[in-house]
C-alpha cells in the first residue's frame, strides 16, 4: 500500500489519538461500516503504517524520576560501528530512544532512571565504557513542556489539499 486515501489517513489519525477505541466506534468516526474498517486497519498494520499499540505510562508515577538526554560521539562512524552502537543501545533498558544525527553529535539517547545514582552508574559503567564511544555529554530534563506522539495529521491533510 503506497498511497493512502483520506479514509485510511482518518483511521490512522483516530487510532493515533485513541488506540483503544472499538472497531465499531472507529468505523462510525471515519464514516464507513465496521467490516471494511477492520479490513483497512489490518491492511494498515500489515503495510507497517501501524507499528503497534501501547499504553502511555507516566514514568514519574512509576518511580522513574530522572530523564536525561545523552549526546554521544563515536570514534568511528563506519556503518558497521554505527550499527553495533545501535544494537548495544537496544540492550540497555534505561535507553528509551536512540536517534542517529548528523553534525557534531552522532547519537542522541533519551534515558530514564529511578534516580540520579542509577543513571550515573549506567553512564560510567556502560555508556562511556562502551566500545567506540569517544564522548558523552548529558543534559538532565528539568521539566517537559510537550510530549506528543505520532505525526500531525492536520498538517498532512493541509499539504495534500494544496497539492490536489
Amino acid at each position: 500500500m503506497s498511497k493512502l486515501d483520506p479514509i485510511d489517513r482518518k483511521i490512522l489519525a483516530e487510532l493515533q489519538a485513541d488506540g483503544r477505541m472499538t472497531n465499531v466506534e472507529l468505523a462510525r468516526r471515519v464514516g464507513i461500516s465496521a467490516p471494511p474498517c477492520l479490513r483497512r486497519v489490518r491492511t494498515l498494520e500489515e503495510a507497517g503504517f501501524i507499528r503497534g499499540y501501547h499504553a502511555d505510562v507516566d514514568p514519574r508515577e512509576l518511580g522513574f524520576e530522572v530523564q536525561v538526554f545523552a549526546m554521544v560521539g563515536l570514534q568511528s562512524q563506519a556503518e558497521a560501528d554505527l550499527r553495533a552502537f545501535e544494537q548495544r543501545c537496544d540492550g540497555w533498558p534505561l535507553v528509551r530512544e536512540c536517534h542517529m544525527l548528523n553534525g557534531e553529535v552522532d547519537f542522541i539517547l533519551k534515558c530514564v532512571a529511578p534516580d540520579l545514582s542509577t543513571f550515573q552508574t549506567f553512564l560510567t559503567e556502560q555508556l562511556t565504557a562502551a566500545d567506540n564511544v569517544g564522548s558523552v555529554k548529558t543534559s538532565l530534563v528539568i521539566r517537559g513542556a510537550k510530549d506528543e506522539p505520532g505525526v500531525p495529521f492536520d498538517v498532512l491533510e493541509e499539504r495534500l489539499s494544496r497539492s490536489a
